[in-house]
Parts: C-alpha cells; sequence; structure tokens
C-alpha cells in the first residue's frame, strides 16, 4: 500500500477513538439481545455512548476546520466521521425502540442482526486503525461489505418469516422497524468502509 502522507498525526488519533466508542456501543446492543435483563438501563448506557460518540464526531469536524492541511481528503474526513457517526445513531435507535415499543420478545433476526453489526464495528475500528499505520486496509473494507449483504438476507428472511407467522399487526410493526433500524445500521458501516476505501484509491 502506498504510504499516507503523515501531515496531521492527531485526525488518526480522533478517529481510532471514534471507532472504539462505535464498538463499545455495538457491543452493548448485542449484549442487550443476549442478556435480555435490565433493557432500560442498558439503553441508557448506550444513549451516554452515542452522545460521547457526537461530541467526538464534533471535535474531528472542529478539527477539520482549523487544519490546513489535512492527512487525507477533507470530504472524506467529514464523510468518514459522519458515517461512524451514523452507524452509532441507528444503533442507539434500535435499542431505543426496544424501551418505546416495549418489546417483550425481540425477534430472533434483532440478535443475529446486533453480532453483525459488532462484527462490522470491529473491522471498521480495525481499518481506520491500519489506515492511520499505513497497513492494508482494503481487506477490512471487504469483510464489512460482505457483512451487510448478510444483515440483508438476515433481515429480508425475518420480514418474510413475520409476514408469514405473526398474527398480531401490532407485534408485527414493531418487530419489522427494529430489524430494519438494524439493518439500517449495517448499511451506514458499509458507508463508512467505502469511504476507507476512497481514502486508499486516492492515496495510491
Amino acid at each position: 500500500m502506498v504510504r499516507l502522507i503523515p501531515r496531521e498525526r492527531k485526525f488518526f488519533d480522533m478517529f481510532n477513538s471514534v471507532a472504539e466508542n462505535m464498538v463499545e456501543g455495538a457491543k452493548l446492543l448485542n449484549d442487550i439481545f443476549n442478556e435480555y435483563t435490565s433493557v432500560e438501563e442498558k439503553v441508557r448506557k448506550l444513549k451516554a455512548i452515542e452522545h460521547r460518540g457526537d461530541d467526538l464526531t464534533h471535535d474531528i469536524l472542529t478539527q477539520l476546520n482549523q487544519t490546513f492541511i489535512t492527512p487525507f481528503d477533507r470530504e472524506d474526513i467529514y464523510k468518514l466521521a459522519s458515517s461512524i457517526d451514523d452507524v452509532l445513531d441507528f444503533v442507539d435507535g434500535a435499542a431505543e425502540r426496544l424501551v418505546i415499543y416495549k418489546i417483550q420478545d425481540p425477534p430472533p433476526a434483532a440478535k443475529q442482526l446486533a453480532q453483525i453489526i459488532v462484527r462490522q464495528a470491529e473491522e471498521l475500528a480495525a481499518g481506520i486503525s491500519a489506515l492511520g499505520k499505513n497497513q492494508e486496509v482494503l481487506r477490512y473494507c471487504v469483510e464489512v461489505n460482505r457483512l451487510e449483504n448478510e444483515a440483508d438476507q438476515v433481515e429480508r428472511q425475518a420480514i418474510g418469516l413475520l409476514f408469514e407467522h405473526e398474527k398480531d399487526a401490532v407485534t408485527l410493526i414493531k418487530h419489522k422497524e427494529l430489524c430494519e433500524t438494524l439493518e439500517r445500521a449495517t448499511d451506514k458501516a458499509e458507508d463508512a468502509a467505502n469511504v476507507l476505501e476512497s481514502v486508499v484509491v486516492k492515496s495510491a
């Protein structure tokens, strides 16, 4: 891989912090589905993580406005920060729906999707770390995209099963929206991976 110009190293550290926060949020969401107890308390903790992500993203954008020479394209810095923030927004949004809709028994697909989100978050974090160290990045991007395709299949199958077997219309709507929100988080992870790929291509 061609070396990226290490002009402003603090951006790499800031992105690592944002990525680590995203992973923490994804793991907490996964924990909610793995052990479906004290849900409201866990959702409050996740909201705090989401707020921290907003602050970290704001710090990156503030630094961007104050920096003349950046380590990679300014637009890509903005897009990467925004897309990672979006992942956490949808993770938080899915968790909020558990409380707002008073979901007592989430569909199995929700747990599957949460597991996929964790794996994507970890791949993105590894890719971002590799970017700052001039290591191979594209393989992490490929895996994030593959996982997004897996999430699509899980969501489609889950919704099909809901319409086939769920007799209560309100439950169907709640579970369908939960799965769709989780799948949207995987879409945003793919967006972030696409930005990383763009950075590598532009630096080649």
